[in-house]
Parts: C-alpha cells; structure tokens; sequence
C-alpha cells in the first residue's frame, strides 16, 4: 500500500503536468488522402499491426487536426471534408487553415484564385460567400470547425496584388480578413477565428502587421470595414528552424510575449518540423545544440513547450497548442526544407519515438 505521503507525491506531480499541459496537442495530416490514393502507404506503431495514419496519431495524443483547404486542384473542400470526418471519428477537434488560393499560398505566394474577381468590392464579396458557404459545409456534414484561419502565413496579405499590403497598403487586406470572419461568426459563432503569419519569432515583423491591420479600411463604400481585434481569436504562428538562424527560442519567447502583452489573445505555434536527418553546413539551425536526430524532434517541440508554458505563467491560459507540420507525409521527408527528412515516422510508415510528442511534449 503507498503511503499518505507518495500518494501526496503523485497527486502533486499530476496536478503540476496537468497544469503545464498545452489544451492542442496538433497534427497537419493534410496529405493523407493524396497519399492513400496515389501510393501504397501504410502506417504502423511498433506496438500495433497497420492501422490508418489519424488512429495512431491519436493513440499519440494528438487531439487537434489541422487540415488545409485551396479553393480548387488537390486539397479542395470535398476532400477537406472527407480528411475532416475521419479526424473527428479519431476523437480530434478541426483547424482548417484556409489558402484562399487554387495552390499552396504561403507568404512569398498569395494569388487570386481562378475566376474569383479582381476589384476589391468584388473580391471582398466572394470571400464572404466563400468562406460562409465552406463552414455551412463543414456544419452540414457534421464536423463542425473548432478553429479555422482565415488566410494562410498572411505576412504581406492576401489574395494578392489586390489584398497585398507592400502594394496596397494595410486596407484592402484588412477589409478582406474581416469579411472572411463576419462570414464564419454568421454560421457558426463558437468557431474561433484564427489569423496565421509565418515566422513567428520575428517580433518586427509580428508587430508591423497587427500595428497596421486593424480599424483600416481602403476607403471605398459598401465594404464593411476593416479587422478590428474583436475579430480575432486566436493569433496562428509558423515557427521553423530551418530558415534562418535568427529563429532561436529566445527570440520567440520574446515575440509571444510581446504580442499577447498588446493584444491578450490566444497563441498557437500552428506549423512547425524538426529534422530527423540533416546536413546542417549546408543548413544551418537556428538552435544548433538540438541534436538532429529522432531524439531532437522531441527535444525541439518540448522546447516550444516550454516557452508556451513560460508564457502562462505570465499570461494565464493565452498560449493553447503546438501543430506538427505533416509528421507522415512518406515521399516528402523533407517538407520543404533544405534538411532530408523532418517525418515522425520511416519510409515504412513505422511511428518513430518522436511520435510520443504528441502525448508528452506539448
């Protein structure tokens, strides 16, 4: 029998991990579909036979989908759909991170979809229905969306050149944020409206685009004005190690802190990867100690982690998940890195030990 005193012990220890726990613990699974249609993909735990990629992730602990959708091609919106009713039966709630585009729009490619319209007053309408018309669909199916961005690494805007903020100014891109929200609250009010820039430890360039994207408009009538705060639930960060070794843990620290003390809204660090393999001379880490291996995903994410929980102390409850940028996309380790593979499983589909991340680590 234990006694009073351990038992005291391992309650104390449960309420302090509990306490420290990020509420999403996130996965970007976006390219299962495509896989299982065009490979033959499978996906295994070392303690489990083959079974689909989203149940292993949640035996993991990942609670959180995160699923793209582009307004036509690959990731449209019935296969953004067909992603989101497997996910919800794996027990995860939905973030769907919106493209506005036909392709990847990304903060170096914002483009205005085929047959959309070109003006502003335009452009700003069919975002409305757009945007209104994918959430009913979602409600419709019965998968309703907990989180959803509107815009995708929105650094220099949105469906460019109109919504382009280094052509255009701040207006349009903020008259065409703000009609992408009233339409999701107009559907479904208990959706949180999530706005996504990359680099989320540039704290200059965090603070530039929320200095100017709110209460502008482009002056023209019949619009419905600009972003305002209220708008905005949650603020979506890409944070990547990969890019330029400025991305230090310190420096996101610092630009998590500094937007949360001006604007006291949730964060989330909705993208992110860690090599497994890497040849780091011809690129370099922005954290260097991180070992590249297996172990070091872990390391990685637990840092993050760690900086989000550093946050709460100082801001209770603002800092509320961590995403892992497609942990199974078997064909594409390298994620768009310069680094060779940055996957949590092989090139089997066998779940490495970084997959505990999910469970421990965020």
């Amino acid at each position: 029998m234990l006694s009073p005193v351990l038992l005291t012990l391992i309650w104390s220890l449960g309420f302090v991990l509990q306490a420290f726990a990020l509420p999403y613990h996130g996965a970007d699974f976006s390219s299962l579909l495509l896989l299982e249609s065009t490979t033959n993909v499978t996906y295994s735990s070392p303690s489990s036979p083959p079974q689909p990629f989203e149940t292993i992730l949640a035996d993991y602990g990942t609670n959180l989908a995160r699923i793209r959708i582009w307004t036509a091609s690959t990731y449209d919106l019935p296969y953004g759909l067909a992603l989101a009713k497997r996910a919800q039966a794996a027990g995860m709630d939905l973030l769907i991170d919106l493209h506005y585009d036909d392709t990847w729009a990304d903060a170096g490619h914002q483009a205005i979809p085929s047959g959309w319209p070109t003006d502003l007053e335009g452009l700003t309408a069919q975002v409305y229905n757009y945007t209104k018309g994918l959430v009913t669909s979602f409600n419709e199916q019965g998968t309703p969306i907990q989180f959803i961005q509107i815009g995708n690494e929105i650094n220099d805007g949105l469906l460019w050149p109109t919504g382009q903020i280094s052509v255009n100014g701040f207006g349009p891109a903020s008259e065409l944020l703000h009609a992408g929200v009233l339409a999701v609250r107009s559907v479904s009010p208990t959706t949180k409206t999530v706005i996504h820039l990359a680099n989320g430890w540039d704290e200059a360039d965090v603070a530039y685009f929320y200095g100017g994207i709110f209460n502008v408009s482009s002056g023209e009538e019949g619009l419905g004005g600009g972003l305002q705060e209220s708008d905005v639930d949650a603020m979506g960060f890409s944070y990547y190690p990969f890019y330029g070794t400025d991305a230090t843990l310190t420096a996101l620290t610092s630009s998590m802190e500094s937007v949360i003390g001006n604007y006291s809204k949730n964060v989330m660090v909705v993208e992110t990867d860690w090599p497994a393999v890497c040849n780091t001379t011809a690129t370099p880490l922005s954290e260097p100690t991180i070992p590249v291996s297996v172990a070091g995903q872990e390391y990685w994410v637990q840092d993050i982690n760690d900086v989000l929980d550093g946050i709460n102390l100082l801001y209770p409850d603002k800092a509320i998940g961590i995403v892992y940028w497609e942990p199974g996309w078997i064909g594409n380790a390298a994620l768009g890195s310069g680094c060779a593979d940055t996957l949590l499983v092989t090139s089997t589909g066998e779940a490495r030990e970084s997959m505990s991340m999910f469970g421990l680590d965020m």
